[in-house]
């Protein structure tokens, strides 16, 4: 029988979060190699310029410095000896142009050979102030980067002039030669860049599960409305034992303080079978646990993703009315019990005395009949005259019957007298049924006679309780455990209970008495003294 499918499906006409990121990532790749490529380009430009703006005051600096140009200028002849020996230097250092003019403007070189001897157009006013300098100037063979220096005569004064440059076409030509590799680096970088976003979509849909983000966003509105709807805790826990999420139910059950998120389950004050439970991460299927004063139960069941474990789902359930429900049925059935109990023995009564008539023993008869009636109605009165609470007093004459049955004497101390103490009725029965039933059984492990003693007292402002049983008791080792959830000597000595429900009995009269602000010590030895003393609620004119 195969799985229904629970993964929501993406609506018809959408588009994946992954396809969007793609798209998203190649136009992001795009735009940046593309400005990167102009940037570079842009650079390298600039590059050419600057180089070609240091060639040419080189070149310039060689010449105006050389002997034979100083001569040459300064002779009758400059052009004849000039000429070839500039055109020379200019083809071996691959420069537009090398020109040499006097002061006034003619050339006495040029690349053309016609424009020799015509008036050289650009600026020369540095120059002739005797300072070497570049330009950007439109000449006979177009715009040009050029530096133009003065050539000083012997006697100091400037004889002549040297211009020498690049035209903007050659070093465009020069700059064009570089950009195939420009463009090619580009290229590859948007290849590389846009098969890492194919990469990066791919993974993305796998764990968005090819949901859009409309999708995702509803989705994640719905789960957030939905955990802070429902009744029942929900915890989710990492595999590094990190609290991920919870919604507001387990923050009132758990009794947390502001944002557990990112915390571990050791900080977040629970009791120690709780963590425990919440570290070991297993298949936990309704756990009763006692934390922070309630009753839980607690179901875990293990996260996985693919291939991976990532955690585990806890949900929490307050078991804390129902267990004190199940106290009260629990004592009312004991009580129904003992009346049958009770129903049964004076049926026995009944037939013994009727008997004892029909052999003609009256008076046998009547002193039986009122024997026993004294009995059973001295125990009825002593604890309805004594303890004013009905339901504590159902209890103790439930109790009573039980024990009986179980070979156990209840006894109940004369100076046993508890008034109205404002307690709610039903933490009294969870604190003394489950001590009872814990001496009871306690009773039943020891030697005759069995016995279990109960007494009960306001003092001032406080109601004193104490039960005490025949029992072989506890070691001063076992009191630190006793109060803990799973804890039970019913099986054995110190063993852990496996039953669902054993070892709960003290952990909820100790979560009872801390509810009510009470106080709760046992003490070492045979018989095992319980002692709990809790604060009455009295009205103002009452008194106990």
């Amino acid at each position: 029988m195969s799985t229904p499918e629970l993964a929501p499906r993406r609506p018809r006409g959408t588009t994946t979060l992954a396809l969007q990121l793609l798209v998203l990532q190649a136009l992001v790749v795009a735009v940046i190699v593309v400005t990167a490529s102009v940037v570079a380009y842009a650079n390298a430009r600039r590059t050419a310029e600057s180089e070609a703006e240091v060639q040419a005051r080189s070149i310039v600096a060689a010449l105006v410095n050389s002997p034979l140009v100083i001569d040459a200028v300064t002779g009758p002849r400059p052009t004849e000896l000039l000429q070839p020996y500039v055109e020379a230097v200019r083809r071996e250092t691959g420069t537009s142009f090398i020109t040499v003019f006097g002061p006034d403007r003619i050339r006495y070189t040029h690349p053309d050979p016609t424009q020799i001897g015509q008036e050289f157009i650009g600026t020369i006013e540095p120059a002739l102030a005797g300072r070497t300098f570049t330009e950007t100037y439109a000449g006979t063979l177009g715009p040009s980067v050029r530096a133009t220096g003065p050539i000083i005569g012997p006697d100091g004064t400037v004889v002549g002039l040297v211009s020498a440059g690049n035209t903007l076409d050659a070093i465009g030509a020069d700059l064009a030669r570089s950009l195939p590799g420009i463009l090619g680096f580009g290229l590859l970088t948007l290849a590389a860049g846009t098969a890492g976003s194919w990469l990066i979509s791919r993974r993305v849909r796998r764990q968005t599960r090819g949901l859009g983000g409309p999708v995702l966003a509803r989705m994640l509105d719905y789960y957030e409305a939905v955990l802070h709807a429902v009744r029942e805790g929900l915890l989710l826990v990492d595999g590094d034992r990190r609290v991920q999420l919870v919604n507001d139910e387990a923050r009132r059950l758990l009794a947390l303080d502001g944002d557990p998120t990112g915390r571990h389950v050791s900080e977040l004050a629970l009791s120690a079978d709780l963590v425990e439970t919440l570290t070991r991460q297993q298949q936990t299927v309704d756990e009763l646990h006692v934390s922070g004063g309630r009753v839980l139960v607690v179901n875990q069941a293990p996260a996985h993703t693919s291939a991976s474990s990532a955690g585990v789902v806890v949900t929490f359930r307050d078991h804390t009315e129902l267990q004190a429900l199940t106290g009260e049925l629990a004592s009312m059935r004991a009580f129904a019990e003992s009346l049958r109990a009770q129903a049964h023995e004076a049926g026995n009564r009944l037939h013994t005395t009727v008997s004892l008539i029909e052999l003609g023993r009256q008076q046998d008869a009547v002193e039986f009949a009122t024997a026993e009636l004294a009995s059973a109605q001295w125990l009825t009165d002593r604890v309805v005259d004594a303890v004013e609470e009905p339901v504590l007093a159902a209890l103790l004459l439930g109790k009573s019957a039980t024990a009986h049955e179980r070979g156990v004497r209840l006894e109940i101390d004369p100076g046993t007298a508890v008034t109205a103490t404002g307690i709610p009725s039903g933490e009294l029965v969870t604190i003394v049924g489950n001590l009872l039933d814990n001496a009871i059984d306690a009773a039943l492990a020891g030697h005759p006679p069995r016995e279990v003693q109960f007494a009960a007292w306001v003092d001032r402002d406080r109601l004193e309780m104490r039960v005490e049983d025949s029992g072989p008791g506890v070691t001063e080792q076992q009191v630190p455990y006793l109060f803990e959830r799973g804890w039970t000597t019913k099986d054995a000595v110190g063993a852990p209970a496996t039953a669902v429900g054993r070892g709960l009995g003290l952990a909820l009269v100790a979560q009872a008495v801390r509810r009510n602000g009470g106080a709760l010590t046992v003490r070492p030895g045979p018989g095992a003294p319980f002692s709990v003393s809790l604060p009455v609620h009295l009205p103002a004119d009452a008194t106990p």
